[in-house]
């Protein structure tokens, strides 16, 4: 049966496993190989590993890293940073890891996901967009972590991205971003009525009561999370942890 999947995202800066706010101040929160580690006991659903530096840096992606963490994750992988070629995408998919997440090279050139999907196929092509509140209504997306304004409708971005190929979408909230308030449903709202593809939602999960809602309210979806599944109690001590079988069955109730 089908069912929504929740999703643990982990940020790679400076080789070590990091968590934003607002896209800004990573903090330190561990070994990414230890992460995944953990993760894999919990018997999670998807990860989503994505490198903040490789782009904003002009570096490949860091392929020796990938591996290790390829051979050591038991659930399907999903990687993201630097990656802007088909060759570039066929390596890590050669690495395996199951899907790789693309996101400034697509946006500047959607023609490059047909290109991608075409190649390691469409099931393995994940768009990410990040995207802040406008002041008067509406959406903008960004860049380079934050730092790059697009002057691109965002819907009609979204439909660009489904007609090229991509098999999934990320949607990613630049204002919710490590504020643990809860998700953007609005935003949610809004990209589910734009494709018909399956979408991710990131951005401000702070309970797994937020989830919930999230599930309760567009039933299969991913839900993707950094800060729920990292840190633990208002003084956010560094714990991984994730769902008991009990709420992912609460979960599929919902559906």
């Amino acid at each position: 049966m089908l069912r929504s999947r929740v999703i643990p995202c982990l940020l790679i800066h400076n080789k070590g496993l990091v968590k934003t706010v607002n896209f800004t101040n990573p903090k330190y929160v561990g070994d990414p190989i230890n992460a995944v580690k953990i993760f894999n006991e919990k018997e999670v659903d998807e990860i989503l590993i994505l490198d903040i530096d490789a782009t904003v840096n002009g570096m490949e992606p860091n392929y020796s890293l990938i591996e290790k963490l390829a051979l050591e994750c038991r659930m399907p992988l999903c990687y993201g940073g630097g990656i802007n070629s088909v060759e570039q995408a066929s390596k890590i998919i050669e690495l395996g890891v199951e899907k790789v997440a693309l996101s400034s090279a697509i946006i500047q050139n959607t023609l490059l996901i047909s290109s991608i999907a075409n190649t390691i196929g469409s099931q393995s092509v994940v768009a990410v967009i990040d995207v802040k509140k406008k002041t008067f209504g509406g959406y903008t997306v960004f860049t380079n972590n934050g730092k790059k304004k697009i002057d691109k409708d965002l819907v009609k971005l979204l439909n660009q991205i489904e007609e090229c190929g991509a098999g999934e979408i990320v949607i990613n909230s630049i204002d919710n971003d490590g504020v643990m308030k809860g998700y953007d449903l609005n935003l949610i709202k809004k990209v589910r009525e734009a494709v018909s593809i399956p979408i991710t939602t990131l951005g401000g999960a702070g309970s797994k009561e937020h989830i919930f809602e999230l599930v309760n309210r567009f039933k299969i979806i991913g839900a993707a999370a950094g800060s729920l599944f990292v840190f633990k109690g208002i003084y956010k001590a560094v714990l991984i942890n994730y769902f008991t079988q009990a709420e992912i069955n609460k979960l599929d109730q919902n559906l």
